[in-house]
């Protein structure tokens, strides 16, 4: 979801560390998420205080501290539900796709699907990113290590569809993951639920560009 130099790590699944609450306590607490989730996508994480998301939910700010002991623990919260489902549906979509283009496919329409239910998530990543990955620690490591491992599982089934004739060989797998990727998450700027078009025809119209292009006739031919 970021541009960045190659880590090197190696790909590991996100591991969650939300605690064990049920019931009216863990409802109250997926609530507070949620809310500041909204207010890091709107203001910026920095930007955020821990009293703003206090008085959004109409609290004291000691009374969050009930919940999470810092900001970082919220906003670690919100990035890990997101690319949790992320993953999970991508492992679940490629374990059944019958080939590369169907493989692409699904994965874009999954990407476009979660703009809905991961805005904040989505707008989070790509507007403090750098910041989070410069905190002291290890914390958000995580988020390399994820975007890893989608970066692998979307070269893998480019490599696959360019092995089978199904993609041109004459493409780099990576840029053309990039550029993909780039295209999708962006979308989350200017996408709007209920506009004219659902993500369901958003990720029909992304799929029919990215495989049938833009020209008609012959397509060898170059401009005069």
């Amino acid at each position: 979801m970021n541009q960045r130099k190659n880590s090197g790590a190696t790909a590991a699944p996100v591991r969650a560390k939300r605690t064990g609450a049920t019931g009216p306590a863990s409802e109250r607490r997926d609530h507070l998420v949620k809310l500041a989730a909204e207010l890091f996508a709107r203001k910026g994480f920095q930007a955020t205080t821990v009293r703003e998301i206090a008085d959004e939910a109409g609290i004291l700010s000691g009374s969050l501290y009930h919940h999470f002991d810092s900001k970082e623990t919220i906003v670690d919260e919100v990035l890990r539900t997101f690319l949790e489902d992320l993953i999970a549906r991508y492992r679940a979509a490629l374990a059944d796709a019958e080939d590369a283009r169907e493989a692409l496919s699904q994965l874009v329409t999954i990407g476009f699907h979660t703009l809905e239910p991961h805005r904040a998530a989505i707008t989070v990543m790509q507007n403090d990113w750098n910041y989070l990955r410069s905190l002291p620690g290890d914390r958000f490591d995580y988020l390399v290590r994820a975007e890893d491992e989608v970066e692998r599982m979307w070269m893998e089934q480019i490599r696959r569809g360019q092995a089978s004739g199904q993609f041109r060989a004459d493409v780099d797998p990576k840029l053309t993951y990039r550029m993909i990727r780039d295209g999708i998450w962006v979308a989350v700027r200017w996408f709007r639920p209920g506009g004219r078009l659902d993500t369901d025809a958003l990720a029909d119209h992304y799929i029919r560009v990215l495989f049938d292009g833009l020209a008609t006739g012959d397509r060898t031919t170059q401009p005069a």
